[in-house]
């Protein structure tokens, strides 16, 4: 039987999912399937190294998580303008000519919000954290037709970078930054978090629970854990919440469909990733 080779780099990805999705997807396809957990603090090594060692070792293709998805895109082959413009790459297919970049984030977004809300418009958004998976998200907020953006970064200067790149392809939209999003929060239908507060071993909440109210939706790209303070904090406030386990889910599925080109039952995918409980 034929091995694919696969890995994901990022830090703090100790109960990360990841591998045993595509194990799965694997097993749906006859195919063996190794997915390595590959941190670069770990590792003794920076982020390049642990990357050219990938591209150099036998791997179909990698995962790029949290901090190096905007780093990963130098020296990578983007050909999707869409994905050159939001800047940052969660999946990369190593490729006889050189390593190509995509954004599964983006269309993962996409996918997550149409299974939650359907096409009910978005309303005002406010978005905490304008990194990579912001980056993405932002983007496909764009494509499920916002019109009222809110940029919340402690670093201002990424907040108006990404605000800039989103008003170069989407002029008529509006657009705010900031650096505090109690004060951004009021007359927000969806908040947002893509930051990493409230993952495992960063507990907390990028949002205070009274600054929630009149809000319609929440989202959290955090998934280790899927029940987030930031979330729980929402569904109490009467929010209809989107698990960042979607967008892990949808992520995924498109990233196994540019490693693998095989098909998924996403179906039989959803229910053995909810109902097998230990990754090995």
């Amino acid at each position: 039987m034929t091995t694919l080779k696969l890995g994901l780099i990022g830090d703090n990805i100790a109960r990360s999912r990841s591998p045993l999705l595509h194990r799965l997807a694997g097993a749906q396809n006859d195919l063996a399937v190794t997915y390595d957990r590959l941190v670069p603090v770990d590792r003794g090594a920076p982020f390049e190294e642990v990357f050219a060692a990938c591209r150099d070792g036998g791997y179909r293709g990698v995962n790029v998580t949290y901090p190096y998805k905007e780093r990963v895109t130098q020296g990578l082959r983007i050909d999707d303008a869409l994905v050159r413009a939001i800047g940052a790459v969660n999946t990369v297919i190593f490729t006889a000519d050189g390593p190509q970049g995509h954004n599964t984030d983006y269309t993962g977004f996409k996918a997550a919000y149409a299974r939650v809300r359907g096409d009910v418009a978005t309303g005002p958004v406010l978005m905490i954290g304008t990194g990579g998976v912001g980056r993405a998200v932002a983007f496909g907020l764009i494509a499920l037709g916002a019109t009222d953006l809110r940029l919340v970064d402690r670093d201002l200067a990424k907040a108006k970078a990404l605000a800039a790149d989103l008003r170069c392809a989407a002029p008529n939209v509006q657009i705010s930054v900031g650096s505090d999003a109690v004060a951004a929060a009021p007359g927000a239908a969806g908040l947002i978090n893509c930051t990493p507060v409230g993952m495992t071993g960063y507990e907390g909440t990028p949002l205070a629970a009274a600054a929630m109210t009149g809000a319609e939706w929440a989202f959290d790209a955090v998934y280790t854990p899927a029940d987030t303070q930031f979330l729980t904090d929402a569904a109490a406030a009467g929010l209809t919440v989107m698990s960042g386990w979607e967008l892990f889910f949808y992520q995924g599925v498109h990233a196994w469909a540019i490693f693998a080109g095989l098909p998924l039952d996403e179906d039989a995918l959803r229910h053995d990733l909810i109902h097998t409980k230990e990754d090995e």
